[in-house]
C-alpha cells in the first residue's frame, strides 16, 4: 500500500482500536498473510528496494540494505514466512527469554500521535526460548535474522534475585537459539521492568555475563543493547568490560528510561503522566543520537559495528544515525505512524543522499558527522 493509502484509509481504522489490540491484529494479520503464496511475492515487488551502494557486510552477514525491523514488533517470531518478504534488510525478533513471560498488566501500549511517539509498557511477553527456537527451526529465511535475548520478567518481587540466576537465564536462552539466528543481542536493560531496568550497569557484572556465554561455541556474532548516557565514563567503563571477548561484534542502544522532558513532547502533560513506560519515536531521536555519536567516538576502530535507532521515520533520519557512526538501522514506530512501505521509501531516500554527497557507497558515509553538529 502506497504511504498515503495507509495514512488516509489504514491508520485511521488502526487507531479506532486500543494500541494493543492494532499492534496484536497487525502481527496476526502478517503471520497469516505469510502462509497465502501469492501475497510474499506481492510483498517483495512492492517493498523491496536494492541498491548495490546499500548494501553492507558487517559482523561476518550480508546484510542487502541497512533498514532492520527492530525488536518489539513481532516478539515470538510468530510472523517470520511474512516478515522475509517486507524489504527489510535484517529483522530482529523479541524480546525472547528462557521461560515464557506474560508481560506487565495492561493496558501497556500507548499512542501519543502528536508526537509520532509510543509509550511502552510491555514487560517483554513472549513465548520462551523453546517456542521461539522451534518457529526458527521450521521457517529458515533468506533476510538475516536476529534474537533480541532477555532475562524472564518475574516481576517486581525479583530486585533481589541472585546474580547467578541472571546468568543462567541469558546463558539458557543463548544456547537455545544461537544456531538458529544470524545473530543474538542481549537486551542488558529493559526500561518496563521491575527486575531489569539496568542490571548490568556496573562493568564487572556485565563482564561476567560475557564470560558465562564464552564457552557456547558460539556459531553467531552477538549484539548488545545498552542503556542510553550522557556519562561518558560509563560507556569506557562499558567499553573496557566487553572488549577481551571476540564474539561481542555489534553494540546498539535501548530506550531511555522514563519520560522525555514535557518541553520535548507536543501532548500535554495531563496526557502522558498517566501512561507507564519508556517513550519510543521522535522525542527519543537526540538522546539516542548523541549517544550513538559518542559511542563511535569511543569504541575501538573497526571493533564493533553500531545499529541505530530511536526516531527514524525518513531516510534524512537514517542518513543522520548513519554519519553518527551506525552501519545498520532499525525501525519500529515509524511502522506505526508511516505504514510498512516507509522501508522502501528509506532505502531509496538513502540513495539520493549519497549521490547528493557525492558518495558510491554507504560505507564511506560512516561517522562522518563532526560533533560539532550532533545537536544540530
Amino acid at each position: 500500500m502506497s504511504l498515503d493509502l495507509y495514512r488516509t484509509l489504514v491508520r485511521p481504522a488502526l487507531f479506532r482500536l486500543d494500541a494493543e489490540t492494532a499492534h496484536h491484529g497487525t502481527v496476526q494479520a502478517c503471520r497469516l498473510a505469510g502462509h497465502v503464496p501469492i501475497l510474499p511475492a506481492l510483498a517483495d515487488r512492492y517493498l523491496r528496494f536494492t541498491d548495490p551502494c546499500l548494501e553492507v557486510e558487517a559482523a561476518g552477514i550480508r546484510f542487502s540494505n541497512p533498514v532492520g525491523l527492530g525488536a518489539g514488533w513481532d516478539k515470538s517470531g510468530v510472523a517470520l514466512r511474512m516478515l522475509d518478504h517486507l524489504g527489510f534488510g535484517f529483522v530482529e525478533i523479541g524480546s525472547v527469554s528462557a521461560r515464557p513471560s506474560i508481560g506487565n498488566p495492561k493496558p501497556r501500549l500507548f499512542r501519543l500521535p502528536n508526537d509520532e511517539a509510543i509509550v511502552v509498557n510491555y514487560g517483554l511477553p513472549n513465548d520462551g526460548a523453546e517456542a521461539v527456537r522451534e518457529r526458527l527451526r521450521c521457517n529458515p529465511m533468506s533476510t538475516p535474522i536476529g534474537v533480541n535475548v532477555v532475562k524472564t520478567n518475574d516481576g517486581f518481587e525479583a530486585q533481589t534475585c541472585r546474580e547467578e540466576d541472571v546468568l543462567n537465564d541469558y546463558r539458557e536462552s543463548v544456547s537455545l537459539l544461537h544456531d538458529h539466528a544470524s545473530y543474538i543481542t542481549l537486551n542488558l536493560s529493559c526500561p518496563n521492568t521491575g527486575d531489569g531496568s539496568d542490571y548490568f550497569s556496573p562493568p564487572d557484572r556485565l563482564r561476567r555475563l560475557l564470560e558465562s556465554l564464552a564457552d557456547l561455541e558460539l556459531q553467531c556474532p552477538v549484539f548488545l543493547k545498552l542503556t542510553p548516557t550522557s556519562d561518558v565514563a560509563r560507556l569506557d567503563g562499558w567499553l573496557s568490560a566487553i572488549d577481551p571477548f571476540p564474539f561481542v561484534r555489534g553494540l546498539m542502544l535501548n530506550l531511555p528510561p522514563g519520560k522525555p522532558p514535557a518541553a520535548a513532547l507536543q501532548t500535554p502533560h495531563a496526557v502522558w503522566e498517566r501512561m507507564p513506560g519508556a517513550v519510543a519515536g521522535r522525542p527519543v531521536q537526540r538522546t539516542l543520537d548523541r549517544c550513538l555519536g559518542e559511542l563511535h567516538r569511543r569504541m575501538p576502530p573497526a571493533r564493533f559495528i553500531l545499529i541505530g535507532s530511536g526516531g527514524i521515520f525518513s531516510a534524512s533520519d537514517a542518513y543522520r544515525k548513519i554519519r553518527l557512526g551506525a552501519s545498520l538501522v532499525q525501525i519500529y514506530t515509524a511502522l506505526v505512524y508511516r505504514g510498512p512501505r516507509v522501508v522502501r521509501q528509506i532505502n531509496q531516500g538513502l540513495v539520493e543522499l549519497l549521490q547528493r554527497d557525492g558518495l558510491t557507497h554507504l560505507n564511506e558515509a560512516v561517522g562522518t558527522l563532526p560533533p560539532s553538529e550532533w545537536d544540530a
